[in-house]
């Protein structure tokens, strides 16, 4: 015998909105239904039809507490050996010019132009064998993606590669649903950073130098009549949606609910507005830009961003931290051009990693320092004296909360800081980590265009050193 037309008995994914309920709107026709549809989800708020997406969304697990990354993207690749691989035994020309100074832990040494780390070494941990090799100067990086094929000059797919940022925006999503998941801060240029790639545009990273233009409404313009028309849109919007094929319709859709919650959520006008710090706090950040962009990535991390690339650099080239030399400009060479880096670089993570401790958010948020690559172990490439090229070969990282144990250095390079002695760290490695981090299982998949499974982490595991 059938089920009676009004009878539950008909299981179906939707049960748990009781569809039939007599609630104000009774479903008796299919016109009542298209009706009862598009009245139920334009009374929803978009926090709320943001957070029904992600319950509903069966990839993404489910968030039990705010864990974010803070990425301070050094763009060029900044030099190990005269950072936190010091070599003060070598000669001059391995060494570089500065002098080495001693940490908080016994026997471990760093610049001398870092001097705040150092006693803070505690809280950190020096990763000195990361194995770079493959990576490079590119739109896409090995190191922001964890895989080695992402780099276009060998591999015609390369850029499809997602950053680790843009899989955390996919399977993870933000921490608040007013908020964009991966926030861009004080971006340069374009090929500073990796994108979505395969995972589609829509998790394309925000870029917060946008958001001053979208808090300002036109003339005339009232938040009133731009939930109507928005309302208005998404309802004549969807028959094209369900049909387009190319993906461009579904980021349109995400990049325009992210930014109608910008201009009308007060969530993430203050999460933006760094005027609502005191004086005291943005003194002690500094004037400098990066150093006030550091302070911006905390407030966005406390207010429910999932992940903060902060962009290193000071001009659109390949990057500030590429000191080729001083007859090269802009880069300048080691002393020139790196020298004057190191106290802004650490006055802002030590103070960034001091300030989360005070709020209550080291334990969650995982503080990542990295480049594309070391440099070369001997000073003078290129026809310069004081200058060094690309190495990668070997890196250093260096990493601060996310409830890991730090005060610790993992690996080692050679005595010249050449190539990797002990205990290689894979890019997959790094990405596994952060994925660990932010409870983002590790054998997750994406499809490329023609619908093959690539796994989220290549040839990687999370360090064993930190958990």
């Amino acid at each position: 015998m059938s089920p009676a037309p009004h009878s539950h008995a008909r299981r179906h994914a939707f049960t748990f909105l009781n569809g039939r309920a007599r609630e104000g709107v009774t479903v008796i026709s299919r016109r009542s239904l298209l009706k009862a549809s598009l009245a139920g989800w334009a009374g929803l708020s978009l926090p709320d039809l943001l957070r029904l997406r992600a319950e509903l969304s069966p990839q993404r697990p489910a968030l039990r507490r705010s864990k974010s990354v803070i990425l301070l993207w050094m763009t060029g690749g900044p030099s190990h050996i005269d950072m936190w691989d010091v070599k003060p035994d070598m000669p001059s020309e391995i060494r570089g010019p500065f002098k080495d100074i001693p940490t908080k832990l016994p026997g471990v040494h760093l610049c001398e132009y870092l001097p705040k780390q150092a006693a803070l070494m505690d809280k950190f941990t020096l990763i000195r064998s990361v194995d770079c090799r493959d990576s490079n100067h590119e739109p896409d990086h090995v190191m922001q993606t964890g895989h080695r094929a992402a780099t276009p000059r060998t591999n015609p797919q390369g850029h499809l590669y997602p950053s680790i940022g843009s899989a955390v925006a996919r399977f993870r999503g933000p921490n608040h649903p007013g908020l964009p998941a991966h926030v861009v801060l004080n971006l340069k240029d374009k090929s500073h950073i990796a994108g979505a790639g395969w995972l589609g545009q829509a998790y394309n990273p925000f870029l917060g130098d946008n958001v001053d233009r979208l808090f300002r409404l036109p003339a005339g313009l009232t938040l009133d009549r731009l939930q109507n028309r928005r309302t208005l849109l998404q309802q004549m919007d969807q028959l094209r949606t369900d049909l387009d094929a190319s993906g461009q319709m579904e980021a349109t859709d995400r990049f325009a609910q992210q930014a109608f919650d910008l201009v009308a959520g007060s969530r993430a006008q203050e999460a933006f507005d760094l005027s609502r710090e005191s004086a005291r706090m943005r003194e002690r950040y500094g004037s400098h830009d990066w150093c006030q962009q550091a302070l911006l990535a905390r407030r966005l991390v406390q207010a429910g961003v999932s992940f903060v690339t902060l962009d290193l650099s000071n001009h659109s080239a390949s990057g500030t931290w590429d000191t080729h030399g001083d007859n090269i400009p802009p880069y300048g060479g080691i002393w020139n051009g790196l020298r004057p880096l190191l106290p802004v670089f650490d006055h802002l993570i030590t103070t960034l990693v001091q300030d989360l401790e005070e709020q209550g958010l080291l334990q969650d948020t995982l503080v990542l320092a990295m480049g594309e690559f070391g440099r070369t172990p001997k000073l003078g490439t290129q026809g310069s004296t004081d200058g060094r090229d690309h190495w990668p070969v070997v890196m250093s990282v260096c990493l601060a909360g996310g409830e890991f144990r730090h005060g610790q250095v993992i690996g080692s390079s050679t005595r010249d800081g050449g190539e990797i002695d002990q205990r290689p760290v894979t890019p997959g490695d790094l990405a596994a980590t952060l994925y660990h981090h932010l409870g983002i299982p590790l054998d997750t998949t994406f499809t490329d265009h023609q619908g093959r499974p690539i796994f989220l982490v290549e040839n990687g595991a999370p360090l064993r050193e930190l958990l």
